[in-house]
């Protein structure tokens, strides 16, 4: 028999619990390893074993952000919120290309083609988002408008949006097998740039784009994790499954989308546990404990408490623990073959720090399904 947490803890109003040791560690590592530059442009991965950081990516940068202002909701940290602050700058005045008024995924100087992802602006207006809630600058805002209607305006007929262009002439690049450069579901996490933008701005338009979106989603979904049949390469989508799931969130109280949420809980754990001893992701374990914490605290399905004790376990399993300042608070990208892979990741670190201090919430009955605050 499930063991499992019902009825669901009502959270209570008190005080914000202090931030977990580990979370203490990952704000350091976001401060302090260098994975942002001093413009506050964050590098999408540091190689451990060759000391190397990747290029700066935009929706990277835009992750931090949102991860950032979290950590300084928790902590009280002023650094967090400069550091947040920074990021986001580079985001509005470096990043923005004024002529083609869009955001692209790398600047010309980090060797990338000149291409914008519609994932990725859905992920950097959400970061802005955060940031605008704490501090009101209306800079942040008029950003997040702009990365949106980019997302409206660029990238073909939607509800069936194209995932990348080329800039300048926003001509779709043609999908290559991955689903990053593919349309697909889990372009509804994006989408809820949109709703939130709708919520702020009373913009009814931006929110029927979601319903557009969300509609879509739900009718093609079940064929997004039966188009590849490697291992590795399932996983890797179990992982944009997840942003799909994210993505419906907000609506969870629709009968459909309710369904699709217990639905996709129980897909993602069986394929992620017969993939596992082969090759795992750290951000699939948060983002499928997140998702169980959400639902759970939504009323959609009662918590399988055993699940998220091992969801944590595997999550806290994955950070490093290191004298070398790079490493030292994140967290690895994952294992493969039980071996850690050579990739300290700031995605991967913004999931697993908010799993893990969302599920030590919902313990002490104090956590919140806040829908902007998830990063």
């Amino acid at each position: 028999m499930i063991e499992t947490a019902e009825p669901t803890p009502a959270p209570r109003r008190a005080r914000l619990l202090p931030p977990l040791r580990a979370t203490v560690a990952a704000a350091r590592w976001f401060l302090l390893s260098g994975i942002r530059d001093e413009r506050g442009a964050v590098a999408r991965y540091y190689r451990t074993d060759t000391g190397q950081l990747a290029p700066v990516s935009t929706e990277l940068t835009g992750y931090a952000a949102a991860a950032l202002v979290y950590l300084y909701q928790r902590n009280h940290d002023p650094s967090c919120l400069q550091a947040a602050r920074r990021s986001a700058r580079f985001l509005c005045r470096t990043a923005w290309d004024p002529a083609l008024q869009t955001i692209p995924f790398e600047l010309p100087d980090g060797g990338g083609g000149r291409w914008a992802y519609f994932f990725d602006l859905g992920i950097i207006a959400r970061g802005l988002l955060s940031l605008w809630r704490v501090t009101g600058e209306q800079e942040l805002l008029d950003a997040a408008v702009g990365a949106a209607r980019s997302m409206q305006r660029d990238f073909g007929n939607l509800p069936n949006p194209y995932a990348v262009i080329s800039l300048p002439s926003r001509t779709p690049v043609p999908p290559d097998g991955r689903w990053s450069r593919s349309p697909g579901c889990y372009q509804l996490k994006a989408a809820m740039a949109w709703l939130e933008l709708a919520e702020i701005n009373g913009d009814a338009a931006l929110a029927r784009l979601y319903d557009a979106l969300l509609t879509a989603a739900i009718q093609n979904h079940a064929a997004f994790l039966t188009s590849e049949s490697p291992a590795e390469r399932i996983m890797d989508r179990l992982h944009a499954y997840c942003y799909f799931l994210e993505g419906l969130l907000p609506c969870a109280d629709r009968p459909e989308c309710a369904a699709a949420l217990r639905r996709g809980l129980s897909t993602v754990q069986e394929k992620l546990d017969a993939i596992a001893p082969a090759f795992e992701r750290a951000d699939v374990w948060a983002q499928l404990l997140r998702l169980r914490l959400y639902c759970a605290a939504l009323g959609v399905a009662p918590l399988d408490l055993p699940r998220a004790r091992h969801e944590a376990a595997r999550v806290r399993s994955l950070q490093y623990h290191s004298r070398d300042i790079r490493l030292s608070g994140g967290y690895c990208f994952g294992k493969r073959e039980g071996k850690r892979l050579p990739f300290a990741n700031p995605a991967t670190t913004a999931f697993a720090m908010q799993a893990l201090e969302q599920w030590r919430d919902y313990r002490r009955g104090v956590f919140e399904p806040s829908i902007p605050n998830l990063i």
